[in-house]
C-alpha cells in the first residue's frame, strides 16, 4: 500500500512450492480417470484397439493380420444376415466414436468459447462437459453436462452457433434431466422426399392415427382421442394434406361405426372435394355455427350420462368418437361480418375445447394467421402443428414461448413456387406435456387419393390390404396431372 500518487502498486501472489511427486500423482490420477471414462463411453472402439494391440504383441504381425481379416469377414457376413443388429451393435457405435473424436471433441473448446457457453473465473476456464455422442441413420445426439448454475435456455439461444460450429444444418435442444442437455444434430433429412401414399390398414384406430414420418425415419402417430389439434401454416404449406391424412387414417374406424368426422368448410374448396367422407358437413357461416352447436349438444348429452359413472370415453357404436374438423377457422372467428354468428362460433368452440376431451369430441382446426385477435382460444388446443410460417414470431405464437430457440424453425421451411410439393406438409409438432417440438412430414394427399377414398366409400373400389408403412415418392411415381385425369375418369 502506498499513499504516493505516482507510485506503481505491484501485487505478488503467494507461491506455494509443490513437490514433484504430488504433481505426478495428480497427473497420473487424471490420466487414469480419462482412460476409464473413454472405455466406459466407447466400449466398442476401445475394445477393438485393445484387442488389436494385444494381438500384435502376443501373436505377431502376420497372425494378427490374419485374425483381423477374419474378423472383417465375420462382420460383413453379420451385416448381410442381420443388418439391423449389426448396425446397432457395431456400425453406429463405431461412427459415434469417430465423430466424438474428429468432430465434437476436436472442436469443443473453440465452439464453446465463441458461442459464449464457457466461463472464465479468476483466469481459469470452465467448459461444459462433453459426455457422450450417439449416432443413428439420421442424426448425432450429443449429451452434455452443464456448468453449475447454467441454464438450458442459454443453450437454446445459441442453437444456431452450435449448428454452424459443428457443421450441421440445425441443432435442437432437449433437457432430459436437470443439469443436462441433449443436442440433436441432423445429418440426413428423412423428410426431403414426398410421402406419396396414404397409410391404409383394416384396423379401426381412433387414439393415435398414422399420418406421416418423423425426422428420425420412424412413423408419426398423431393423437386425436383425448385432445384437440391446431394446425397453423401459410398458404401452400400443406394444411390440406394434414386434414386429409387424418380423414384417411380414420376411415376404418368410421366404417366400423366407432368414429365420425364432421367437416366445416367455410371456403368450400377443400373439404367439399371429399364431402361423402364426412358424417356431417357444413359450408356457410350459419351452417357452421349450427353444426358446432350440435356438437356441443352431443357433448352435453354424453356428459349428463357419464356424470358419476365414468371419467373417460370409449369409442363404441352408441357413442362414437367425433372429430370436428374446421378448415380456415379464422374466417369463422374473426372475419365473418355477422357479429352474432362469430359469437355463436366462439362460444361453441370454447365449450368444445374445454369440455369435449373427456366425452370423445376432438376439434381439429386449421388456420393461416395464428395471432390472438384472430383465434383467442389457441391455448385451449393442447397439441399444435406449425407448418411453414411467414414470420419467426409466429412460431412461438403457435408452439409456445421458446419453441423456435429449441429448433422449431417453421419460418425457414423451404418453398418452391414451381413445385408446390416442396416443403408441403413439413412442420413441427408440439404435443401436450412435451415442450420440445418434433419435425414431421404428413402424407402428400393428391386429388386422386381423395377421389379414391370417395369411390371406396361408395363401394366402387375394393379395400386393398396394405401395411402401415408409407412409401416414399420415387422416380417412377406417376405425374400428378395424370393421377387427376385417372381419378376424373374413374
Amino acid at each position: 500500500m502506498s499513499t504516493t500518487p505516482d507510485t506503481n502498486i505491484v501485487f505478488r501472489p503467494v507461491v506455494v512450492r509443490t513437490p514433484a511427486w504430488i504433481t505426478l500423482t495428480v497427473w497420473l490420477w487424471r490420466l487414469l480417470v480419462a482412460v476409464v471414462k473413454t472405455v466406459w463411453r466407447h466400449p466398442v472402439a476401445c475394445s477393438g484397439l485393445g484387442l488389436s494391440a494385444g494381438s500384435v504383441y502376443a501373436l505377431g504381425v502376420h497372425t494378427s493380420a490374419l485374425l483381423f481379416i477374419t474378423a472383417v469377414c465375420a462382420v460383413v457376413v453379420w451385416a448381410a444376415i442381420e443388418p439391423v443388429s449389426c448396425s446397432r451393435r457395431f456400425k453406429w457405435p463405431a461412427v459415434a466414436w469417430w465423430r466424438w473424436m474428429w468432430v465434437y471433441r476436436r472442436r469443443w473448446r473453440g465452439v464453446m468459447a465463441v458461442a459464449g457457453l464457457g466461463r472464465s473465473i479468476r483466469g481459469r476456464v470452465y467448459l461444459p462437459e462433453l459426455v457422450k455422442v450417439s449416432c443413428d441413420r439420421w442424426a448425432d445426439r450429443v449429451r452434455v453436462r452443464l456448468l453449475k448454475g447454467q441454464d438450458a435456455e442459454e443453450w437454446a439461444a445459441r442453437s444456431g452457433n452450435l449448428a454452424h460450429g459443428f457443421g450441421a444444418v440445425s441443432c435442437r435442444i432437449e433437457v432430459p434431466k436437470p443439469g443436462w442437455v441433449l443436442l440433436t444434430f441432423p445429418r440426413r433429412d428423412a423428410l426431403a422426399q414426398v410421402i406419396n401414399d396414404l397409410p391404409y390398414t383394416g384396423r379401426p384406430v381412433v387414439d393415435a392415427v398414422h399420418i406421416g414420418l418423423r425426422e428420425d425415419g420412424l412413423p408419426f402417430y398423431l393423437k386425436l382421442h383425448g385432445t384437440h389439434v391446431l394446425i397453423a401454416g401459410a398458404t401452400g404449406s400443406g394444411k390440406g394434406s394434414w386434414e386429409w391424412a387424418i380423414v384417411g387414417a380414420l376411415r376404418p374406424a368410421v366404417r366400423e361405426g366407432i368414429a365420425q368426422v364432421w367437416g366445416l368448410d367455410p371456403k368450400r374448396m377443400e373439404l367439399s372435394y371429399g364431402r361423402a367422407l364426412f358424417s356431417r358437413y357444413a359450408a356457410t357461416p350459419v351452417e357452421c355455427a349450427e353444426l358446432l352447436e350440435a356438437a356441443v349438444a352431443t357433448m352435453q348429452e354424453r356428459a349428463d350420462r357419464y356424470a358419476g359413472v365414468r371419467r373417460d370415453h370409449e369409442a363404441t357404436m352408441d357413442d362414437p368418437f367425433i372429430v370436428v374438423m374446421v378448415d380456415e377457422i379464422a374466417f369463422l372467428t374473426a372475419y365473418v361480418p355477422d357479429k352474432q354468428i362469430r359469437a355463436r362460433v366462439m362460444a361453441a368452440l370454447a365449450t368444445l375445447t374445454t369440455q369435449g376431451r373427456s366425452v370423445g369430441v376432438c376439434v381439429v382446426a386449421a388456420l393461416q394467421d395464428p395471432r390472438k385477435d384472430v383465434l383467442s382460444i389457441r391455448n385451449l388446443f393442447p397439441d399444435r402443428v406449425a407448418l411453414r410460417l411467414d414470420e419467426a414470431e409466429q412460431v412461438d405464437m403457435v408452439l409456445g414461448d421458446g419453441a423456435r430457440d429449441r429448433g422449431a424453425l417453421a419460418d425457414q421451411i423451404p418453398r418452391d413456387p414451381r413445385d408446390p410439393s416442396v416443403g408441403a406438409g413439413v412442420g413441427y409438432v408440439r404435443v401436450e406435456g412435451a415442450p420440445t417440438p418434433i419435425r414431421v412430414r404428413a402424407m402428400y394427399v393428391r386429388d386422386f387419393d381423395i377421389r379414391r377414398m370417395v369411390l371406396r366409400e361408395a363401394g366402387v373400389l375394393s379395400h386393398p390390404s396394405r401395411d402401415d408403412t408409407p412409401r416414399l415418392a420415387s422416380d417412377d411415381t406417376p405425374d400428378l396431372r395424370t393421377d387427376r385425369r385417372e381419378g376424373d375418369r374413374a
